[in-house]
């Protein structure tokens, strides 16, 4: 059985639903950063940055949320997921990922971490306005590259898909301006029945364990 340790609505959120996605079995471990679960020697041993998400799959480890959703993809997808490789469609499929992670995400992370990740003697109030103008840049760019299809690569929901939807609905966590093909893209694809299937799940987990 797979293990996912992480918090319902974080990057964790991108492992757990593409779990769901699979249909694989998996349990979450709920990791309360408030009372510094996250600092315990024994998730200090999984990850020494103490950040998630985090799976363990029988002897492995695995950290960093591109690489655990490629691995579990590759693994338990027979073939769905990711386009077949060496492909024109992979080749874009990539370039998406790389996108959202380096320039779509990071301005978000920005702002998680001078508000509240960071702390306090280290946080830039002059950061905020700073990330707003780089999630803006970004975004805009995501704007002219978002199809009119369902998903990024037509009708095939991909790792892509994941890491897109995930980091819009964070933005939308944090008040950001969603472009409007973009918001029209995050309203099609977070009605997916196992995303919402896996909210449920983990919040009610989260819950139960505060």
């Amino acid at each position: 059985m797979i293990t996912l340790h992480g918090t319902p609505r974080s990057r964790a959120l991108r492992v757990s639903w593409l779990l769901e996605e699979l249909n694989v079995e998996w349990r979450f471990r709920f990791i309360n950063f408030a009372k510094g679960d996250n600092r315990s020697k024994d998730f200090l041993a999984l990850n020494p940055s103490g950040k998630m998400p985090v799976i363990e799959d029988g002897d492995l480890v695995l950290t960093e949320s591109a690489a655990i959703l490629r691995y579990l993809a590759e693994k338990y997808g027979k073939g769905q997921f990711l386009p077949e490789p060496g492909t024109a469609q992979s080749a874009k499929h990539e370039e998406w990922v790389s996108f959202v992670i380096c320039e779509l995400e990071q301005a978000l992370w920005s702002m998680g971490k001078h508000r509240f990740a960071l702390p306090e003697e280290q946080r830039l109030t002059t950061m905020l306005p700073v990330a707003t103008f780089e999630f803006d840049r970004a975004a805009k760019i995501a704007e002219s590259w978002v199809p009119e299809s369902d998903y990024l690569l037509g009708e095939q929901f991909t790792v892509a898909d994941v890491l897109l939807t995930q980091t819009l609905m964070w933005a939308t966590a944090f008040k950001q301006t969603i472009p409007v093909k973009l918001g029209a893209y995050l309203a099609r694809v977070q009605t997916r029945p196992a995303l919402v299937a896996v909210l449920e799940k983990t919040e009610a987990i989260a819950k139960a364990a505060q």
